[in-house]
């Protein structure tokens, strides 16, 4: 894994539209909506400043994307075998675990957490394998 932007940039563009497809209606949107009691004018209001909240995601992709190539780095993953293990190592480390309060203490159910959690879990993997070529 080398250390360049433009992976960085393309993990971030990657992960935008890997979200648009994983919350769309007709595959896991609509279930999370309803987990989340989203009604329709909420859903609307949400679109108002759809393209700040866009900017502020990628960039929050391109965060992780820098980070996950720094450790790739260290530990010299190279190949898309070790992208993969890499990516759902930082998942499973960071992401799964932290997110699991979600259930624990915010109540929200497991169906909702396991919608969010796989989102990232393939985004993960995704950006690092973006990452190493």
């Amino acid at each position: 894994m080398s250390t360049t932007f433009l992976p960085v940039l393309a993990a971030g563009v990657a992960n935008i539209i890997l979200g648009f497809i994983w919350y769309h209606p007709n595959v896991f949107g609509g279930t999370w909506m309803r987990l989340l009691n989203f009604t329709p004018e909420q859903t609307e209001r949400g679109k108002k400043h759809m393209l700040a909240r866009v900017l502020l995601a990628f960039l929050a992709s391109v965060v992780t994307a820098s980070v996950m190539q720094v450790i790739g780095n260290v530990f010299g993953v190279y190949g898309w075998t070790n992208a993969i293990i890499l990516g759902a190592m930082c998942w499973l480390g960071f992401t799964a675990p932290t997110m699991l309060g979600m259930v624990l203490w915010e109540l929200k159910p497991v169906r909702y957490y396991i919608i969010v959690a796989g989102y990232w879990l393939v985004a993960f993997v995704v950006t690092a394998l973006i990452l190493v070529y």
